[in-house]
């Protein structure tokens, strides 16, 4: 906006020896034009100012000369131009400036800066929260595909005894560390002969609140399962009623995003199957955007989900949830065929692991968890769940239970019972994080402390690898086998997997560096290839270490996996060697 200056008004005066003027002043009245405002919801609009009138000028006035003959001229003539012309130039111009300048900015400096920063930020906010807070059973079923979720009870609390003893403090203490190792959702299992049947109680369903917004806290979804220990399947009334009331409250719920009806159904049930084609419509109706899925335990494996999909094809399931704890080495064509078992249905991996109380070692688990890891990436599964987040301290399993008797049942976890990491956090840590799943885990450089390693033993009667330190070519440690035989023709040797799945048709790459002394026999690495059911195909030799005494040779192998083959392994064979050699710094890609 611009702004014009004052200009003086101007006086005329004559000099006139006799006769003195009387100036006649005229005003004009000044009307000041309104501004207007709108009233807004979310933004506000500034009313345009009125545009000023462009006052036209006539010209100036012409001085004339006193001519003394004639007064009579004078009187008439110079008044006439002195009231006429002076007065208009005041008033058009002095008022109408004075006017356009207080009112303009006034209203625009004032209004504008008071009413825009408010109310847009206001509206902004309550849209968010609308938009987020109702969950579609597209919406949900997107999520629960890609979710990062973890299986979780206490350490000290497990299954049942979660909820018969639940610990609060406990709970956000452990979540808080699933958060950090990169989960975003967290499956818990919920259990009607605990809460209450058929009506829930109201304590039980309170925590139930209470856990779900300790996850929400920290920016965790919840997928709940029902119905584990269960045999009930006489009682279907009672078993939607159940269901309904504990799960009505979360129908809308962002922060729950599915059920699973039963864990680990059994689908060779007639009861069960009658029972879950009642219980699957009545939740439809209670909880209709809420995803629905049965899973199937690593024992039914493929099978189970087949009968799965065949059995409820009139009641149809939104997913399919798949145990596996199966070959690791296999686990692309397990999935795979667990895909093709489940149809138009997409799948997720709801529990996997493997546990560290029998010969398997904490390495162990992380390569298995490791090359699942993978597979699923290859196969498209978006979303794999570790079993468990804890181990379990003794006597943190229900006693009254079966699997408080299965040893293993207590060292599934990611922690052990005592809080500490196990190295399968690492690997887990990775693979939410997006990154690749490297070989580091295998232990190529035999660093590794004895006992933790996942390298095996292969024909261990006739010859067993040793863990060295002081002899290796990088580092410290080194494998030696010394005073090995033979069976048949089979050699004893120290056997590793690949993390990256096998895949006929693709080039593999091996190698190692050997050394002996007073070396006799065979001596050599190898790429042995097999199918899905276990079958050996073949392999890929080595040149062998020369007899004698050596230094470090490097020992290679190239080889393409061939048609059927699922699973790949390198081995460090030694035979009817009566010397000592010595492998180190291991590469398979």
């Amino acid at each position: 906006m611009g702004f014009a200056g004052r200009r003086a008004t101007i006086l005329v005066s004559s000099l006139l020896c006799s006769v003195l003027l009387s100036p006649v002043v005229a005003t004009a009245a000044v009307r000041t034009a309104p501004t207007t405002a709108k009233k807004k919801a979310a933004a506000v609009h500034v009313a345009p100012v009125p545009a000023k009138k462009k006052t036209v000028s006539t010209g100036k006035a012409a001085a004339k000369k006193t001519v003394a003959k004639a007064p009579a001229k004078k009187v008439v003539k110079a008044p006439a131009k002195k009231v006429v012309k002076a007065p208009a130039k005041k008033v058009v111009k002095a008022p109408a400036k004075k006017v356009v300048k207080a009112p303009v900015k006034k209203v625009v400096k004032a209004a504008p800066k008071k009413v825009v920063k408010a109310p847009v930020k206001k509206v902004v906010r309550a849209t968010a929260v609308k938009t987020t807070s109702v969950p579609t059973r597209a919406s949900r079923l997107a999520l629960v595909k890609t979710a990062k979720s973890i299986n979780y009870y206490p350490s000290d609390a497990g299954w049942s005894a979660m909820w018969t003893n639940f610990n609060a403090a406990k709970i956000e203490a452990d979540l808080t560390k699933a958060k950090a190792l990169g989960a975003d959702n967290v499956r818990v299992i919920v259990f009607p002969t605990s809460f209450g049947f058929p009506k829930p109680k109201a304590d039980y369903t309170a925590n139930l609140a209470k856990f779900i917004s300790i996850a929400d806290a920290r920016g965790m979804t919840v997928r709940l399962t029902l119905f584990d220990w269960w045999a009930g399947y006489y009682d279907t009334a009672g078993s939607v009623a159940w269901a309904k009331s504990l799960l009505t409250p979360y129908a809308n719920d962002r922060r729950v995003l599915s059920v699973e009806v039963q864990n680990e159904f059994d689908a060779t049930n007639t009861q069960a199957v009658a029972w879950a084609k009642k219980v699957i419509p009545g939740l439809r109706a209670a909880v209709p955007t809420m995803p629905l899925t049965l899973s199937v335990s690593g024992t039914a494996g493929i099978a189970g989900l087949s009968q799965i999909r065949t059995a409820f094809a009139a009641t149809p399931l939104d997913y399919l949830d798949f145990h596996f704890y199966g070959n690791s080495e296999r686990a692309l064509t397990e999935i795979r065929k667990a895909q093709a078992a489940a149809g138009s249905l997409p799948i997720v991996i709801g529990e996997t692991g493997l546990s560290t109380a029998g010969a398997d070692s904490e390495g162990d688990q992380a390569a298995f968890l490791a090359r699942v890891f993978a597979a699923a990436r290859a196969a498209k599964v978006g979303s794999v769940s570790p079993w468990t987040l804890y181990d379990f301290s003794n006597g943190a399993i229900p006693s009254n239970s079966a699997v408080s008797k299965i040893p293993a049942q207590y060292k599934f976890g990611l922690y052990r019972a005592d809080g500490s990491a196990k190295p399968a956090v690492n690997v887990v840590k990775a693979y939410w994080a997006g990154q690749a799943l490297s070989n580091n885990v295998l232990d190529l450089g035999f660093e590794v402390s004895n006992g933790n390693s996942p390298w095996r033993p292969y024909l261990s009667e006739r010859g067993s690898a040793v863990r060295v330190t002081g002899n290796a070519r990088t580092g410290t440690g080194s494998v030696s086998f010394s005073d090995t035989r033979r069976n048949g023709t089979d050699l004893p040797s120290l056997r590793i997997a690949p993390i990256t799945p096998v895949q006929p048709g693709a080039k593999w790459h091996a190698e190692a560096w050997a050394k002996g002394k007073n070396v006799t026999g065979t001596n050599q690495i190898a790429l042995s290839w097999f199918d899905a059911n276990n079958k050996w195909l073949g392999q890929a030799q080595s040149k062998q270490v020369a007899a004698g005494t050596t230094g470090w040779i490097r020992l290679t192998v190239d080889a393409t996996a061939p048609a059927g083959a699922a699973s790949v392994q390198l081995h460090l064979k030694s035979g009817d060697n009566k010397g000592t050699v010595w492998f180190d710094d291991v590469v398979l890609s």
